[in-house]
């Protein structure tokens, strides 16, 4: 079953690949109504939900009719908590189904994949519509005005927004300004950056580059021919943790979790690769001209691999999910932001403990790898010999890290991901703990105010930065 969801799946993306290529040349905005373009997206979209998953693909339909059923009944003040614990709760309740009641472990062929970006959507276009029509202006972040909504989608938008072909499988999410800016022909056009005028009118002469396809196929090849070389499950071998000498238990862990990448890669590429035919994706030009096409690119693979740092790892990797949660969390909670977050993820990747697992280590290793950065970092920055050692170990603990956190994600059950965390001791767990406890961070709002009163009491040093930050004071105060 799974062979042949992968099968479905693969032929689906390039089916919906070439269509992103008419839809671009036949339906262009310039020839074709919204109207029409809104239709075909969510019917193609839906037609190819229906091949991969049958009638499973009608709780995409479900969901997304009972939380704009939520919109329209509640109104805007509240419908975004609404809308976040019903789709997450409808979300949750497919997936605990799906683990416990029908498969346990085949997540290869999960219908509630797409779900997972469906809520996305569902939850950041109400958290929008909020921020645009319950919120007044100046409460408002500069990021939040951009992509707040200033009137309520039509039934046939939303659905279109939710299930449109180009993402209903894959994703990767994006927000509902930059979606309908592209259905009408005018992309960018709510972000009203002086710099993108120019980058409009040349919009027709840019074409998104065919690398990012091959790039796609090349990491199947990769995953397909390098997976059962270093599995992951060996980690946990008896025989392998009795006899491999201690220091190369690192090395095989990092080889065995590298080669897991390729196939998310794969995914995310083509689903990028998919919405650039189609003309959704262009970010405008580079300082030398050349066009960017990564409004909605879900990673940067060498960012992600040569990381130097938790942080720069997890802002490259599964990018569109991350700026979802910062969003949707981190910006809003006035609690434990980083704690909150995590279990949001861990909430929404779905039912199996080693999720949990991950993103509860995840919370302590993010603690610990802030701590390191602010105390530890400025001492290797006096000259670029010592940046260079610094960035080399970094990498190594990074990778390292990031491998040790993840393991219970691939190995889904607890009884595995505690096997692994008992044959290194949780040594990472206990080392990040001691970190973040001997090398205190003070929270964020706090920085920012030592650093607006060590430049307003020095306004000598920094005579820019002390005169927009008083500036700030002042219309804070007016």
């Amino acid at each position: 079953v799974s062979g042949q969801f992968l099968v479905n799946f693969v032929v689906c993306q390039l089916c919906a690949l070439l269509s992103a290529f008419w839809f671009r040349l036949f339906l262009h905005p310039s020839k074709t109504s919204p109207f029409i373009r809104h239709v075909v997206a969510t019917l193609l979209g839906l037609y190819f939900a229906l091949f991969c998953f049958g009638w499973y693909a009608l709780h995409f339909l479900v969901q997304s009719g009972l939380t704009y059923g939520i919109m329209i009944l509640t109104g805007v003040e509240h419908m975004h908590k609404y809308c976040l614990v019903v789709a997450l709760s409808y979300l949750s309740l497919c997936q605990i189904t799906r683990v416990y009641v029908f498969d346990y472990g085949m997540y290869t062929a999960d219908f509630t994949g797409p779900m997972m970006v469906i809520t996305q959507k569902i939850t950041s276009i109400a958290f929008e519509i909020h921020d645009g029509m319950a919120r007044k202006e100046e409460h408002l972040t500069p990021g939040q005005k951009i992509l707040a909504i200033r009137r309520m989608p039509s039934l046939l938008e939303y659905f279109s927004y939710n299930c449109n072909f180009m993402g209903i499988l894959a994703g990767p999410t994006c927000s509902y300004n930059d979606y309908i800016a592209f259905i009408e022909g005018d992309p960018r056009r709510h972000r009203d950056q002086e710099a993108d005028r120019k980058s409009q009118s040349k919009l027709k002469q840019a074409e998104p580059s065919p690398n990012v396809v091959a790039t796609s196929f090349f990491c199947l090849l990769v995953f397909l021919s390098v997976c059962k070389v270093f599995p992951v499950e060996r980690n946990i071998d008896d025989d392998f943790i009795a006899n491999t000498p201690f220091y190369a238990q690192p090395v095989y862990l990092y080889l065995s979790m590298l080669t897991t990448r390729p196939k998310y890669y794969f995914v995310w590429t083509l689903a990028d690769a998919i919405n650039n035919a189609a003309g959704f994706g262009f970010n405008g030009y580079d300082a030398d001209g050349s066009p960017r096409w990564d409004l909605i690119s879900n990673l940067r693979i060498l960012n992600i691999e040569l990381a130097t740092s938790f942080k720069v790892f997890l802002d490259n990797w599964n990018i569109q999910t991350a700026h979802w949660l910062k969003r949707v969390c981190y910006e809003r909670c006035p609690y434990h932001p980083t704690a909150a977050t995590f279990i949001l993820s861990a909430m929404w990747h779905g039912a199996y403990p080693g999720y949990y697992l991950t993103f509860l280590t995840g919370i302590v290793v993010t603690l610990a790898a802030r701590a390191v950065r602010h105390n530890v970092r400025p001492h290797f920055l006096q000259s670029p010999t010592h940046k260079l050692v610094y960035d080399v170990i970094t990498w190594a603990a990074t990778q390292i890290a990031i491998c040790y956190t993840v393991v219970p994600f691939v190995l889904l059950s607890i009884g595995p991901s505690m096997k692994f965390y008992r044959s290194w001791y949780f040594s990472l767990h206990i080392g990040c703990i001691l970190l973040a406890v001997a090398l205190p961070v003070k929270p964020r709002h706090l920085r920012v105010k030592d650093q607006q009163k060590n430049l307003l009491q020095d306004p000598v040093q920094h005579p820019v930065e002390a005169r927009d930050t008083d500036r700030s004071q002042k219309e804070k105060t007016t």
